[in-house]
């Protein structure tokens, strides 16, 4: 699956190690991240976002012009946000239906801030909605992550509120999430109480369905929800990891990468643990696809009945979707592996970085699995 250099690393990763050996911890991360955001390869140089494009001042709220996408400040003209690769055009925003919104906003807490964008759709119903929270890879915003994953649309057809945490280029040059720091995978601090602080904040300010909260993400952002569905049980439902790793993977930056090399050593759950639902594919030569067996391992699945079946995307990738039931026969776990794919969000639309259209659906396979979880009354 990867190619190995002669010290037995991935490409990109070898020289990662040596930088850690020599205790040049600095340049090592700034390299991990760099493979996160796709296999070792160059990201384009940061730059600071213009003023339209920086987040929100905590509390505040903005709404986006429905006919450019724009954020449209009151006084400002802005512009959409996203990924651009170099030499890529940027493509042009997919038209929001008339009544749509995709609000900016920020949220402050003791571990810094953070902006988030939240699509409410125009076929929103009266009363509680469910709420998904959507965590973007590295190098992307949230607008790119929407865009490649069309859950704006998606939620249109099913709806429900989509929120997209951004993260900082302050926080991390490449935009990941630190998933792999100590102070990054603790409840109520660092980044997951920042993500869970925005998500109360939403739901203070829409009807949502405390019941049916549900988070999902790619990559480093699949790796931050294992940790937020872990450690906020009382908050998620159910989590969607795609290309991510399991809670506990890693501690630090070289086992993060031993981690992407070969799959961490989190703890395996002693019963079954949050509902979960995992993306990969077989030739990921980013993350290794070891690791969605961990976050099933972590979620739980030794304890489950598990049932297999292979298929394929007409003129696209093959797969094997494994169900893992429990006594009652109800679906507590799904793994989906994309045979031929790579590091990529499977079955999403090329206008958005790190897609494979060509894989199965992983958007609508998530929310059909959400639908069928919700935290317990009461």
């Amino acid at each position: 699956m990867f190619r190995i250099t002669p010290s037995g690393l991935p490409p990109g990763l070898a020289e990662a190690a040596r930088l850690t050996r020599q205790g040049r911890l600095s340049e090592a991360t700034a390299l991990l991240q760099r493979s996160l955001a796709g296999g070792g390869k160059e990201a384009p140089p940061a730059r600071p976002a213009p003023a339209a494009d920086r987040p929100a001042p905590p509390g505040r709220i903005f709404e986006v012009d429905p006919e450019t996408g724009a954020a449209a400040p009151p006084g400002r003209a802005g512009r959409p946000g996203g990924f651009q690769a170099p030499g890529r055009p940027r493509p042009a925003p997919p038209p929001m239906p008339a009544g749509a919104r995709f609000l900016r906003g920020g949220f402050s807490a003791a571990a810094g801030e953070r902006g988030w964008r939240l699509y409410i759709p125009a076929s929103l119903p009266a009363g509680p909605v469910p709420l998904l929270v959507m965590l973007h890879g590295c190098t992307q915003t949230p607008e790119d992550f929407a865009t490649g994953t069309r859950m704006n649309a998606l939620a249109e057809a099913a709806p429900r509120l989509v929120l997209y945490p951004e993260q900082s280029g302050a926080a991390n040059a490449q935009r990941c999430w630190n998933w792999f720091k100590p102070a990054d995978q603790r409840r109520d601090h660092g980044e997951p109480g920042l993500i869970a602080g925005m998500v109360r904040q939403v739901m203070r300010g829409h009807a949502v369905d405390p019941r049916r909260v549900h988070v999902a993400g790619l990559s480093a952002g699949g790796a931050a929800a294992a940790i937020m569905g872990e450690s906020y049980p009382e908050l998620f439902a159910a989590v969607g990891v795609h290309s991510g790793l399991a809670c506990g993977a890693a501690r630090d930056v070289p086992s993060a990468f031993a981690a992407m090399r070969q799959g961490g050593s989190p703890a395996a759950a002693a019963g079954p643990g949050r509902p979960t639902i995992v993306f990969h594919a077989d030739q990921d030569q980013t993350v290794h696809p070891v690791n969605g067996d961990q976050v099933m391992a972590r979620a739980g699945a030794a304890g489950l009945r598990a049932e297999s079946l292979r298929g394929a995307v007409p003129g696209g990738h093959g797969f094997t979707r494994t169900c893992h039931r429990d006594g009652a026969g109800q679906v507590l776990l799904e793994q989906w592996l994309v045979h031929g794919g790579g590091h990529a969000w499977s079955g999403g639309d090329p206008a958005g970085s790190y897609t494979d259209p060509r894989g199965p659906d992983a958007s609508r396979a998530m929310l059909d699995f959400f639908d069928r979880h919700s935290l317990p009354p009461g």
